[in-house]
C-alpha cells in the first residue's frame, strides 16, 4: 500500500496512485507477453529438439537432419562482428564524450550515430553487399557477413558507451587530475572501469540484435542448403535467422517444416537467453569489482 504524507493533496495522491498500478500493469503486461512468446515457441519447438537434430546436418532440403552448421554459422558472424565493433565502438564513445569538444562537431557525430542507429537493416545488406562483397572483392563470405553486422551494432555500442562514461561523476575524474594523473590514465584507470558495468548492457543488446538480423546476411553470407561446416571465413555458411525465414517461406510440405522452424526458433531464442546470461553475470563480475575497489 502506497503511503502518502499528511500534507498531499488528495488529488494527487490519487493521480500519484493511478499512475502507479498503470505502470504496473504495463509492466506485467510486458513480462505476459515474454512469456506467452516463450511458451508459443517452446511448446511447438520441444518435440523437434534432440541431440540429431542438434549435432547433423540438414537433409532433403532441410526437412529433415539437423541446424549444427546454421547454430556454428551464427556463433561464427555473432562472435566475429562483436569482436570488429565492439572495441570500435567503445573507442568512439570515449572520444564523443571525453575527448570532443562541445559545439557542433559533437553534435554532428551525435547526429549521424542516431541516425546510423535508424537505418533499416535491408539497407546495411545492401551497403554491405556493394562494399565487402563487391568493391573489395570478399564475395559472400563470413567475412563480409560480419563485417556488414558490425556496422548494424557500432551505433547501439557507441551511445551506450557515451552514455556509461557520462554517469561517472565527475568529482572523479577531477580527483584524478588532482593527483597529476593524465587525461589518458584517468579514462583508463578510473573512468572506464566505473562505467564498463553499464557498456556491457550494450554488448548485450548489440548481440541480441546480429544474433536475430536476417536482411544484412540474406546479400553478404547466408547459404540456402550448406550441410558443412564452414572452413575459413571467406566461406559461407549458414545461419539460423536465415535458416528460419527459409524453411517458414519456401516449404513444399509445410505440415513438415513447420515443427522445424519452430525447432529452429527455439534453439535461437535459447542461445541468445544463454548469451545474455552469461553477459549479465559478467555485468555483475565487473560491478561488484569496482565496488569493491
Amino acid at each position: 500500500m502506497i503511503k502518502f504524507p499528511e500534507h498531499v493533496d488528495v488529488r494527487k495522491r490519487i493521480y500519484q496512485a493511478i499512475f502507479f498500478w498503470l505502470a504496473r500493469l504495463i509492466s506485467l503486461a510486458i513480462i505476459g507477453i515474454l512469456i506467452m512468446i516463450l511458451y508459443f515457441i517452446f511448446k511447438r519447438g520441444a518435440g523437434v529438439l534432440s541431440w540429431e537434430f542438434l549435432s547433423t546436418g540438414p537433409k532433403e532440403g532441410m526437412m529433415k537432419g539437423g541446424i549444427l552448421p546454421a547454430i556454428v554459422g551464427t556463433g561464427y558472424l555473432v562472435l566475429f562482428s562483436i569482436l570488429f565493433a565492439f572495441p570500435i565502438g567503445v573507442l568512439a564513445g570515449i572520444y564523443v564524450n571525453e575527448y570532443a569538444v562541445h559545439g557542433r562537431v559533437k553534435n554532428f557525430i551525435k547526429t549521424m550515430t542516431n541516425n546510423l542507429a535508424g537505418v533499416p537493416s535491408i539497407v546495411f545488406g545492401l551497403f554491405g553487399m556493394a562494399l565487402f562483397v563487391n568493391q573489395l572483392g570478399m564475395g559472400a563470405s563470413i567475412l563480409a557477413g560480419s563485417l556488414t553486422l558490425a556496422l548494424l551494432a557500432l551505433p547501439l555500442i557507441i551511445r551506450t558507451t557515451e552514455e556509461s562514461l557520462k554517469s561517472v561523476d565527475d568529482s572523479f575524474r577531477q580527483a584524478s587530475y588532482a593527483l597529476g594523473a593524465s587525461k589518458l590514465y584517468t579514462i583508463r584507470k578510473v573512468v572506464l572501469p566505473m562505467a564498463f558495468p553499464n557498456i556491457i548492457t550494450g554488448l548485450i543488446l548489440s548481440i541480441g540484435r546480429v544474433s536475430g538480423e536476417t536482411a544484412p546476411i540474406l546479400f553478404t553470407v547466408a547459404a540456402y542448403f550448406l550441410p558443412k561446416l564452414p572452413g575459413s571465413l571467406m566461406d559461407q555458411c549458414m545461419a539460423l535467422p536465415y535458416h528460419l525465414y527459409v524453411i517458414s517461406t519456401s516449404g513444399t510440405n509445410i505440415d513438415q517444416s513447420r515443427p522445424v522452424a519452430y525447432g529452429t526458433a527455439m534453439v535461437l531464442v535459447l542461445i541468445i537467453l544463454v548469451v545474455n546470461l552469461l553477459a549479465s553475470f559478467a555485468r555483475n563480475y565487473f560491478a561488484k569489482k569496482v565496488k569493491t575497489n
